[in-house]
């Protein structure tokens, strides 16, 4: 059940599906605590991964570079703080983007040139099988999750594929949820977090039918509360989780689990959700995706969305 005055209250209800015969525990990843997978002299970069995608949170300088030979699919970049800036050079262009942003990279041969300091996200599909065994968890997903649905692209963006990038920086708008972008393989909801710790009293528990959702902790303190239903076979059951996760860190939460995420530090406590690939829910929503002229939705998901 979702707190008060949560948008996401008006989301359309998922058609009920057979109960889960087994689960998936939740993965967690505290980059603070950990020894970077890849360092170099300009980055240093943790990779932890889920069922469907990879998150690589880099803390950078000028001069570092990231490379992509022969990516599998479109990925994306975020940079969530001003005072980041990269460029992008992707079929024989180069892309100048600053933080607050958020951009979507096509397949193919890619360079990221960090040019500003600061922290960047990339965000790619377990598709780039050179990240995967890389990541901190890689153990955790040796036998992929009966309850996520297979990945499936969305539909390459109207114009072709090329980089396009989106400022962070959109305001508010009333009856609008958050600032979410979507690709055709992941959606990102670009927040501000809020100051102070989250009310005990209005929390926002919900769940999700097939599909996992990647809470990236920037800023802050959090405590991650998930509980798993329970079904015939008691041996499959799980205890709750109350995990306590600082910033930097990445929260792996997998469907079905009730989840909600709490905000406990007296400064800013900030998350950036991502999921792979975009939600079908969020899209269907008029107005909350900010880039859905450039990016359709897949022919089923219009048909549904004409017929309501």
């Amino acid at each position: 059940m979702y707190g008060r005055n949560d948008l996401r209250a008006s989301l359309a209800t998922a058609e009920s599906k057979p109960s889960p015969e087994s689960f998936q525990g939740a993965s967690y990843a505290r980059f603070y605590k950990q020894d970077p997978q890849e360092a170099a002299a300009h980055a240093k970069t943790w990779l932890v991964r889920g069922q469907s995608m990879i998150v690589a949170y880099s803390e950078v300088e000028p001069g570092a570079e990231f490379v992509r030979s022969g990516q599998p699919d479109e990925y994306a970049i975020v940079l969530p703080e001003e005072g980041c800036a990269v460029e992008i050079e992707s079929d024989g262009q180069t892309y100048p983007m600053e933080g607050r942003a958020v951009a979507f990279v096509p397949d193919g041969d890619s360079i990221v040139r960090v040019t500003g300091g600061g922290r960047m996200l990339r965000l790619f599909t377990t598709q780039s099988q050179d990240l995967v065994e890389q990541c901190s968890n890689a153990a955790d997903y040796r036998t992929p999750d009966p309850n996520v649905a297979e990945f499936q692209p969305w539909p390459d963006p109207v114009g072709g594929r090329k980089v396009r990038i989106y400022s962070g920086s959109v305001p508010p708008e009333q009856g609008r949820f958050g600032r979410l972008y979507r690709g055709s393989t992941i959606m990102v909801n670009f927040g501000d977090g809020r100051e102070g710790p989250r009310a005990a009293d209005n929390l926002s528990p919900h769940h999700h039918d097939d599909f996992e959702q990647y809470s990236i902790a920037l800023n802050g303190d959090y405590i991650h509360h998930l509980r798993w239903p329970w079904i015939s076979d008691s041996n499959q059951w799980r205890d709750d989780d109350h995990e306590r996760c600082a910033a930097p860190s990445v929260a792996v939460i997998p469907p079905p689990a009730i989840h909600t995420s709490q905000g406990i530090d007296q400064g800013l406590n900030r998350l950036i959700d991502a999921f792979c690939p975009p939600r079908l829910d969020f899209s269907m929503k008029p107005g909350w995706v900010l880039n859905a002229e450039d990016y359709p939705m897949p022919e089923t998901a219009r048909i549904t969305e004409d017929a309501e």
